[in-house]
């Protein structure tokens, strides 16, 4: 196992973590929900998720099918996961392995600043892939000299606000046509995280997507997948709409405590929990509406997501998703365990 503890230790001493830490703010320190489980757990997926890295730098193995192999949101989130150990780009024990991931993120970048992966005939929600790209490329910006770097963010931010529709969202393809929540969603949080790096963003942009999400927000407090359409509730894209909107700037009001109440339904130890669809994106989600939340909600939700992640974890260290592959619940599972670090700053509150 790499010593990341040992490296985070030495940015501590020195003062010269270029992050927020968590010990910083003491209002927000949560590391005592750390247990020995959790580290050794952390641990083991760091290492299972940088040994699967190819030279090119994405993530996988090029000895299975895997259409998601070069997918570049699958990518990003490996990229977020490295972050979130403490590590930055060239520095730490993750830094080469961050290096390499934006070299890989930059070559699947059109000169429109599209970003997708060379074949996308099998893949048709493109924009998932550019919205993660783009947002891992904002957590980086500030800890990298590359100029390739920060030319690429203005152009994918720029390809994002372009394509905003005229409902105020987002949808598959980079083109303002239909929209649903979760696309919205994934263009409203590199949108904050580019803004979080002094990238301009217009504030009607991130206004309209707001609008267009609340117009989402069924009467169970819940979210349908389209503003224009009937549908249920379900549970993964209400966490991911409530997220959000605290990223966006709404921290109170009916929406979000209408949000909650929906949400805290599925909390993981509950008996007769009945949603279960796309488990790793809804706790990726759920554990940062918690987060953002704060107090009991968040120590709660935690305590039960961990506990329940870990009797997930496969002893090789990785998480398994029959849909998109281990990589990217390896990656969705060690952004979500590790959120007491509190080092990128698009989960900070």
């Amino acid at each position: 196992m790499l010593n990341r503890r040992a490296f985070l230790g030495s940015l501590l001493a020195s003062g010269s973590c270029p992050l927020l830490l968590a010990a910083e703010s003491p209002s927000i320190d949560s590391r005592e929900l750390f247990t020995p489980e959790t580290e050794a757990a952390i641990g083991r997926a760091l290492d299972w998720l940088t040994a699967r890295q190819q030279p090119a730098g994405y993530f996988g193995s090029a000895n299975a099918f895997n259409p998601y192999l070069g997918n570049p949101a699958v990518n990003a989130l490996c990229g977020m996961a490295l972050l979130s150990a403490g590590s930055t780009p060239g520095r730490g024990p993750y830094g080469t392995a961050i290096e390499r991931c934006i070299d890989y993120i930059v070559t699947c970048a059109a000169p429109t600043g599209f970003i997708a992966e060379p074949d996308t005939s099998y893949y048709e929600a493109a924009m998932y892939g550019h919205g993660f790209a783009t947002t891992f490329l904002a957590e980086v910006y500030g800890m990298t000299e590359r100029q390739n770097v920060r030319d690429l963010l203005h152009r994918a931010v720029q390809l994002i606000v372009g394509t905003q529709n005229r409902e105020g969202g987002w949808r598959y393809a980079p083109e303002p046509k239909d929209a649903d929540v979760s696309v919205t969603v994934c263009q409203m949080m590199a949108l904050r995280a580019a803004h979080n790096t002094g990238v301009s963003v217009p504030r009607e942009t991130i206004d309209r997507g707001v609008q267009y999400i609340l117009r989402c927000q069924n009467p169970d407090g819940g979210f349908r997948y389209q503003a224009l359409a009937g549908g249920e509730s379900q549970f993964p894209r209400s966490a991911a709409a409530i997220v959000a909107l605290y990223t966006s700037g709404m921290h109170e009001g009916a929406p979000i405590t209408a949000g909650l109440q929906y949400l805290r339904q599925f909390r993981p130890g509950q008996p007769g929990i009945r949603d279960r669809g796309y488990y790793f994106y809804a706790h990726y989600y759920a554990m940062q509406a918690a987060w953002h939340a704060g107090g009991d909600e968040w120590t709660a939700w935690y305590a039960a997501a961990r506990d329940e992640m870990l009797r997930l974890q496969l002893s090789s260290g990785q998480w398994s998703d029959p849909s998109v592959g281990p990589e990217y619940a390896t990656a969705m599972s060690l952004i979500a365990l590790q959120l007491p670090n509190n080092y990128l700053p698009i989960f900070q509150r």
